[in-house]
């Protein structure tokens, strides 16, 4: 069994509009753009991280807007709802705030003792809010949001799958726990990482599978404190028939990637160099950051990505 996985690192997905993407994260949800660059393998497109203060692992949303992208149509074979913790008596000021703010689906509900708020991102990606201790975490309280109200960071994620039988297999071989069960869900749990720490699988038999597009969840990736304890979770896969991609240098922490048995794509990150390694906390996410080689073509880049506002 793997034992450096530590919860989550960070939720990527894909948008339709960049400026709208931009504007619910640090506006609607006033968590704090942490990184602004590129898709490491379409420069074209914008890669924005959303998160706390630092972009601390287990806090950070980041999102591919690729311009005038189809919705992609819900379904298995991909996280389905990304799970944001707020402190405990926090749901009745979200609830309002997203209303005010126009967001849709908002559903109010309880899930294994958790008070929760479930509502629908601008290209219909499926989010819940839910009252969590703060566990140690500081809320970013961007857009007038209240520290007391503020999003900590992620309570965890589900997964919408056909068969969960073989994820969680996988997940257990990560060292994740199985927890309760409600329903057709049910939630995995990893003992000593951060405070993002649940991934609930739902089974959805004779479900249809998901299609891709904006609003969907791209991968879903799990930290691990540095690039040793990486290899070690590498090596551990591959030894278990995974096919696992080479180790690749994303700038702000190094990733790998493979496909799970249900469909969704996992990584594993790194929780070093972290975003302040070229620029100071106080302005991060204001500058446009490239990776190395694609310096030479700066203003070309610039002139090609849109406007995002503030």
């Amino acid at each position: 069994m793997i034992t450096d996985i530590k919860g989550l690192h960070h939720v990527t997905s894909m948008a339709a509009d960049a400026a709208e993407n931009n504007r619910f994260f640090t506006d609607t949800l006033g968590l704090r753009r942490v990184k602004k660059t590129v898709n490491f393998d379409a420069p074209e497109v914008y890669h924005l991280y959303y998160g706390d203060e630092i972009g601390t692992p287990g806090s950070v949303m980041t999102y591919f807007p690729f311009g005038e992208m189809p919705r992609g149509v819900r379904g298995t074979g991909e996280v389905g709802v990304t799970e944001f913790a707020v402190p405990e008596g926090a749901l009745s000021y979200w609830k309002d705030r997203l209303a005010a703010k126009g967001a849709t689906g908002l559903t109010e509900g309880r899930f294994l003792g958790e008070t929760r708020l479930e509502f629908t991102g601008p290209d219909g990606d499926g989010f819940a809010l839910v009252e969590s201790a703060d566990r140690g975490r500081t809320a970013w309280t961007g857009a007038g949001v209240p520290e007391d109200t503020g999003i900590l960071g992620f309570h965890g994620a589900r997964m919408r799958l056909r068969d969960s039988a073989a994820t969680a297999e996988l997940l257990t071989f990560m060292g994740y726990q199985k927890d309760e069960t409600d329903g057709a869900v049910t939630r995995y749990r990893i003992e000593g990482g951060n405070a993002a720490d649940t991934i609930d699988l739902e089974a959805v038999p004779g479900g249809k599978t998901a299609s891709q597009g904006a609003g969907s969840v791209h991968h879903i990736a799990f930290a691990v404190e540095y690039r040793a304890a990486q290899l070690r979770v590498r090596d551990a896969l591959l030894d278990t028939g995974y096919q696992v991609t080479p180790v690749i240098d994303r700038d702000y922490f190094w990733a790998i990637y493979f496909r799970t048995p249900g469909g969704v794509l996992f990584e594993i990150a790194t929780n070093e160099p972290g975003f302040d390694r070229d620029e100071d906390t106080a302005n991060l996410g204001q500058a446009l950051k490239l990776p190395t080689r694609y310096e030479p073509y700066r203003g070309q880049i610039e002139g090609h990505l849109p406007a995002l506002g503030a």
